[in-house]
């Protein structure tokens, strides 16, 4: 059986201090009090009959409710996250207003062993960071997609 594999977008822009990324503040329970390491670039699993690039604007917006900013996106590689998982991401310059994010929900139960069944958000917060404070946020293994993407991004 083939690990867990995920796709995302890099969404990033230039702002008054340099380029800043989109990330989104994980949802649930297990990440409400936590700060830094508890961001992510919108991703999402896919399965093998499913092209990584087509998961990745699907997860985009599925977890943002908005759809994907026009543009080409430029691969920056894959990384393998603490807890296994393989994570491949494209940069693709735009814009959006985390207001108007309106994230999709996931079902777990809770509290543990309780028998019941709680809906949560995705991301329960999305902004936008200068590169400096996203290595701060972001998960530890995704601060790699902002080194490739400082590579590879039109000057």
């Amino acid at each position: 059986m083939a690990g867990r594999r995920s796709a995302g977008i890099v969404l990033w822009r230039s702002g008054p201090s340099g380029v800043e990324v989109l990330l989104g503040h994980m949802g649930g329970p297990f990440w409400s009090r936590k700060d830094a390491g508890a961001w992510s670039i919108p991703k999402g699993e896919y399965d093998d009959g499913e092209e990584p690039a087509a998961a990745a604007r699907r997860e985009f917006t599925e977890e943002l409710g908005l759809p994907v900013p026009d543009g080409d996106l430029v691969e920056l590689g894959t990384v393998k996250q603490s807890g296994g998982k393989t994570v491949t991401a494209w940069a693709l310059a735009g814009d959006l207003d985390p207001a108007d994010v309106v994230p999709g929900t996931f079902e777990m139960e809770w509290p543990p062993r309780s028998g019941r069944r709680q809906a949560f958000p995705e991301v329960d917060r999305v902004a936008w960071f200068d590169l400096d404070t996203a290595r701060e946020k972001i998960v530890k293994a995704q601060a790699a997609f902002l080194d490739a993407l400082l590579e590879t991004r039109p000057r």
